[in-house]
């Protein structure tokens, strides 16, 4: 088991995640991006379908999204013309984070936050929202103006996702 920081510092990654997840739903990109580290990993592995004592039920090596700083970028510019025809209309999206869970990674200022994650989506007039639910692990730093993520795992519950496109963060 590994061992919890002092509260405090909880307190303040759980407000971070709060934070990043208003900056998400207000669809202000650009202030997310002022909340990732240089070297983000963010990653969503393929949930498979297996039959009863399988090994795994996350593809090991096949992925959803496996981004980095640069594509992360691509993606908030591409947001940001009329380009972006998978956001035609533009998402609304609600993040309900729960459960963090914050421990300390053995590196100073530097936590493992497990957390959950229900994703609200709806787009346009369309009376059918889509929703995600989730597990992530994040890798939390403490930078030289605050709390930067340094890493996002995250795995769907879903092996099929009912939506038409991937195209926001989670």
């Amino acid at each position: 088991m590994t061992s919890a920081p002092d509260q405090s510092v909880c307190w303040e990654i759980t407000q971070f995640l709060y934070r990043e997840a208003l900056a998400l739903d207000e669809r202000r990109f650009r202030d997310w991006l002022k909340m990732l580290a240089d070297d983000i990993r963010y990653e969503i592995p393929v949930r498979v379908t297996r039959e009863g004592l399988a090994d795994w039920e996350l593809a090991p090596t096949s992925r959803i999204l496996d981004e980095d700083r640069q594509t992360l970028e691509v993606r908030v510019r591409r947001l940001e013309t009329d380009f972006a025809w998978a956001e035609q209309p533009p998402s609304r999206t609600r993040h309900f984070v729960t459960n963090v869970i914050v421990d300390a990674t053995g590196t100073p200022d530097e936590y493992l936050v497990n957390s959950n994650v229900l994703i609200y989506r709806s787009r346009g007039a369309d009376p059918d929202p889509d929703l995600y639910s989730l597990f992530r692990k994040d890798v939390v730093r403490r930078g030289e103006h605050g709390w930067l993520l340094a890493k996002r795992w995250a795995a769907l519950d879903q092996s099929l996702v009912n939506a038409h496109n991937m195209s926001i963060f989670i």
